[in-house]
């Protein structure tokens, strides 16, 4: 359902293309004015650093919203392995792609370091996590105990009419997977779960589910990208669990949902 170069290199990948479409998106807050600190007390080195190849003009993100907006950029970034797993990027040559100041790009990737996407490397910047068959395994076992048993009673209580409600959702999933575009596939994907999740109203649940969710997305530092007919197919188990959902066909909803989080990791 979910997806190498020298290991500690300083960045020199692409700021993705991605960045400038995520714009639109993003959490309140303004552009940081704070004053500039020097390179040397913010722990990042910036002299000689090559530009970052993809764009070859500094694109300027909206005024406000900006920590939100770089967050959802380097999110899917990440999903679409734009940001490479071992790699190194420095806040500051990330930034001025944006045409911002280093701290707005520091403070989302000390956010995606709590989620174990990145990891701070002193004096550098930020090392793209490396991730693992195994641990991808483990987050597939643990969605599954948490997501199965809700699931499975919410089969027994909700009606048809609100499962046949989340059909556009699941419709939304297979339109990004026939366009292969898996970032917005990555999106759309937590979406319907969440919507799915949602229903039990437990607010915490759907925390953890969708912490759960995103660090399975993330692509493996060896893995490949997942090709076009495995996108469409995983998009296509959504409408099979509504199928399933709405006839109260409870193994059939087990089945369906624990195949789709094993799917996530191969």
């Amino acid at each position: 359902m979910e997806q190498g170069s020298t290991r500690g290199r300083t960045a020199d990948r692409s700021a993705p293309a991605a960045y400038g479409e995520a714009a639109a998106y993003g959490e309140a807050g303004t552009r940081d004015r704070t004053a500039r600190v020097p390179e040397q007390a913010r722990g990042e080195h910036t002299h000689g650093e090559p530009p970052v190849p993809g764009l070859a003009e500094p694109r300027t993100v909206r005024r406000h919203s900006v920590r939100g907006q770089i967050l959802q950029a380097l999110r899917t970034a990440l999903v679409s392995g734009e940001l490479v797993p071992g790699e190194v990027y420095s806040a500051p040559a990330l930034g001025e792609r944006f045409g911002v100041s280093a701290t707005p790009v520091r403070e989302a990737m000390q956010q995606l370091a709590t989620e174990g996407a990145v990891e701070v490397v002193p004096n550098r910047g930020f090392r793209v996590t490396e991730r693992t068959p195994r641990e991808l395994a483990e987050l597939a076992e643990v969605r599954a105990l948490i997501e199965v048993p809700v699931m499975l009673r919410l089969a027994r209580t909700v009606p048809a009419e609100t499962w046949a409600g989340l059909r556009p959702l699941a419709e939304a999933t297979s339109a990004a997977a026939a366009r292969g575009d898996r970032a917005h596939y990555a999106e759309a994907d937590r979406a319907f779960h969440r919507a799915v999740l949602a229903l039990a109203g437990n607010e915490q649940l759907l925390l953890v589910a969708d912490d759960l969710h995103r660090r399975s997305q993330w692509p493996l530092v060896s893995a490949p990208a997942t090709r076009h007919g495995e996108l469409v197919a995983d998009a296509a188990e959504h409408t099979a669990l509504l199928d399933a959902l709405i006839a109260q066909d409870l193994p059939v909803v087990s089945s369906l949902v624990r195949e789709h989080f094993t799917g996530a990791q191969d």
